[in-house]
């Protein structure tokens, strides 16, 4: 059986960050330039709902549903998998990211308050997903590096 550490929430802040800065603030950006009919946006807080939040929502669900893993994620070695580790797929995925893209306070409020060290969020309760720290080795079993002397 292979322990799975469950990543810290400052860990998984700093991912989403990275992630919004990557793919969230260039769709916000391009909204400016859409016709007034196409841009829809309701007001942050309970309900978030804007190009940016659908171009993530989209982002999140093919990367953590194939991957397992974010470009924020990668970067800072976490990952969304199954309660025993395994991995989610599509659907589970984009049900674990609608509460992100979608209604992030209270998803983050409802996992810190009602599921305290849990350390997830209501929607991963919902998809029955985790994220953990990835802890890959340095060296892939049956390799051993030689280090030559300088």
């Amino acid at each position: 059986m292979v322990p799975l550490y469950l990543a810290r929430w400052e860990t998984r802040l700093w991912a989403w960050l990275v992630d919004i800065i990557v793919i969230g603030l260039p769709f916000w950006a391009l909204s400016d330039w859409l016709p007034p009919a196409w841009r829809i946006t309701i007001d942050p807080g309970l309900l978030s709902f804007s190009l940016s939040s659908l171009a993530l929502f989209v982002y999140w669900t093919l990367l953590e549903g194939y991957r397992g893993q974010s470009i924020g994620k990668m970067a800072l070695k976490i990952r969304v998998t199954g309660r025993a580790g395994e991995e989610i797929g599509l659907g589970a995925a984009a049900l674990e990211s609608f509460g992100k893209a979608f209604f992030l306070v209270p998803d983050c409020l409802i996992g810190w308050l009602a599921m305290p060290g849990s350390k997830q969020r209501l929607f991963n309760r919902i998809s029955d997903t985790i994220v953990i720290e990835t802890r890959e080795s340095e060296e892939p079993e049956g390799v051993t590096c030689i280090k030559h002397d300088e």
